[in-house]
């Protein structure tokens, strides 16, 4: 009998072992073999293990050679330094605070670096320092340090001698939440030579000489971060004798944003009488940077070659600048409503907190100085939320679950609310009709159907006492089936109620479906329109102007006192895109959600006769 031929792309155990019977079985000393009945069955199994241990273990060493399908950090990291990437360490929250020393005297004072500072959140204390020397002169008679930054954590120290004759040498980062982005390197010429240089971090190799005093840093196999030095071609050579001192602060990350107030531990220039006002509270705190964060990063940050020209640059930047970006968007100031060029606007999502501080954002910008074109100028903007309503009926077939009405309800609601945190809230997210209402039927095999409306929400936060007009971007297309569709109704915009100035009567906006929005007040119930022309809307672009609106006083909102009047539409689609600095949420709170049982498999209508639907608009 002819030999037969091994089928080598077959890697499955079963397949490996029926490849070898048919193999063994070709052969003429094994022709009338019983395979399954033999000993020779478990050498069988013993190759055929074997075979697709070894596949595995191939095909999983082949997956790590590639950054997009590498799962083992260290060669992620690796990968990712090949593309001149470093992952991000911890990042320190960091507050702003204003200092008045009141008992000072002197031509000035100085702060060290290290003062430390307290506060709690959730009534947990922290500890928080300065991270360098602060020198103040009074001005009348007052020692006040402006815009000072904290930073959460403890300020250490880490000090290494330079031994060339040591090839296995390295100068670790011992903790795992240092964060980098406050560490200071210092060389001491040696022990009987005091003088001593500062360097810098090098972001690249551009400019840098034989000479230049300055570090590079990476990740190790165990997670820390290693500061490395340059061979006397790129980058100055330590020699040895030298001593490195490595300061740093370690933090605790995300558990301190939010703190609020600050009270000083010890004194400032022998001072102890200090009064502190708080500018920002504490935010981006942030844990190290993980696997998908760096895959997804590494190659946008190596196709932006440390400049920043096109907005995908500017957006990969910010990411390493402040590493708790959740979502950042950036575009040209000359693509918004009101154009305005030689800008590029950025929007930023924080991982903690809603909008950015004043000081971290004029961090953000300071630290995209060194990669920014001349001409323009970035302006970081906070993120606009469009808020979408929902109302949804579900029917469920009793006779499949044990489980309730309310228990569907709140079942359906936690649906909801995973599809809100887990897809949208950032600036890429689309909200889609279809997917929702899929995850809602998901829910429950015993739900049978739902039908799910939308409206969407947008606020703005008038000047009191002033007049004033006001534009809303939707940036979505509104429902206008027609000129004065709903006319009579209020056509599809809504608001919640405000005052104005010469009027005692609470007034609310709506829209003839012609493109003007109106202003009224409630007379039993009826309106009365006080100004047919308050405004316009545009049905193509979502764009709702108020014209010279003067607001004397908002009404609550929901029961609870506001600051802004909230305008509410129905979009043209039931998919509502965000557009530039927008985000889309879903206001779980506020939908609307209701489960019924449904009549028709329950029996109790024939052939659909009187069966109650919900309407689909």
């Amino acid at each position: 009998m002819a030999n037969g031929k091994l089928v080598v792309s077959d890697l499955d155990f079963t397949d490996i072992k029926e490849n070898l019977k048919k193999f063994l079985q070709s052969q003429t000393q094994f022709q009338d073999y019983d395979f399954e009945g033999s000993s020779l069955s478990i050498l069988l199994d013993i190759l055929s293990y074997n075979t697709h241990y070894m596949a595995y273990l191939a095909n999983m060493s082949t997956n790590e050679l590639y950054l997009d399908s590498a799962d083992i950090r260290n060669n992620i990291v690796s990968l990712a330094k090949m593309l001149g990437y470093t992952p991000n360490s911890p990042r320190a929250p960091k507050a702003s605070v204003n200092i008045v020393v009141n008992d000072g005297t002197g031509t000035s004072i100085t702060m060290q670096k290290g003062t430390v500072f307290t506060s709690s959140v959730n009534n947990t204390s922290y500890q928080y320092v300065t991270n360098e020397d602060i020198t103040t002169t009074p001005v009348d008679g007052v020692f006040t340090f402006s815009n000072v930054t904290l930073y959460e954590g403890t300020l250490v120290k880490f000090k290494y001698t330079v031994d060339e004759t040591d090839v296995d040498q390295k100068f670790i980062i011992p903790s795992p939440n240092a964060d980098t982005s406050t560490l200071k390197v210092t060389v001491q010429n040696s022990v009987s030579d005091t003088t001593t240089n500062t360097f810098t971090l090098s972001s690249g190799l551009t400019g840098v000489g034989s000479d230049s005093k300055v570090y590079f840093i990476q990740e190790t196999t165990d997670g820390k971060f290693e500061v490395y030095f340059g061979d006397g071609v790129t980058g100055k050579k330590l020699d040895t004798g030298n001593l490195i001192t490595l300061e740093y602060i370690v933090t605790n990350k995300t558990d301190s944003n939010g703190a609020k107030t600050f009270a000083l531990q010890g004194s400032i220039g022998g001072f102890t009488d200090v009064s502190i006002t708080t500018n920002s509270v504490s935010q981006g705190g942030a844990e190290g940077e993980d696997n998908q964060s760096v895959k997804f990063n590494a190659p946008l940050n190596f196709a932006a070659q440390d400049r920043a020209v096109t907005t995908t640059d500017y957006e990969t930047l910010v990411k390493g600048i402040y590493p708790n970006a959740l979502s950042v968007s950036a575009w040209g100031g000359e693509d918004d409503e009101t154009p305005r060029y030689g800008i590029v606007k950025i929007a930023i999502k924080p991982g903690s907190g809603s909008t950015l501080t004043d000081q971290t954002k004029l961090d953000i910008v300071n630290g995209l100085k060194p990669f920014n074109v001349a001409s323009v100028k970035p302006e970081i903007v906070d993120p606009e939320t469009t808020s979408v309503l929902l109302t949804t009926n579900a029917k469920y077939d009793a006779k499949a679950t044990t489980k309730s009405k309310d228990t569907l309800k709140a079942d359906i609601i936690s649906t909801i609310t995973n599809y809100n945190t887990g897809t949208l809230q950032k600036f890429d997210s689309v909200f889609r009709h279809s997917k929702i209402t899929g995850l809602i039927d998901d829910t429950d095999a015993s739900i049978l159907s739902n039908i799910t409306t939308l409206k969407i929400r947008k606020s703005f936060s008038p000047s009191i006492a002033a007049s004033a007009a006001y534009n809303v971007y939707f940036r979505n297309a509104l429902y206008n089936p027609h000129s004065g569709h709903n006319m009579a109704s209020g056509g599809i915009l809504s608001s919640t109620g405000f005052k104005v100035t010469g009027s005692n009567e609470e007034m609310f906006l709506d829209d003839d479906g012609n493109g003007n929005v109106r202003r009224f007040f409630l007379v039993s119930g009826v309106k009365t329109y006080a100004n047919n022309t308050q405004g316009t809307i545009d049905y193509d672009t979502g764009q709702v102007t108020l014209n010279s609106l003067n607001i004397a006083s908002i009404s609550n909102i929901r029961g609870a006192a506001s600051t802004v009047v909230e305008i509410t539409v129905v979009p043209a689609s039931n998919d509502v895109v965000p557009v530039r600095d927008q985000i889309v949420e879903i206001d779980v709170a506020n939908s609307l959600i209701s489960v019924e049982e449904d009549s028709f498999v329950g029996g109790s209508a024939e052939a659909g006769v009187g069966y109650t639907t919900s309407s689909s608009y």
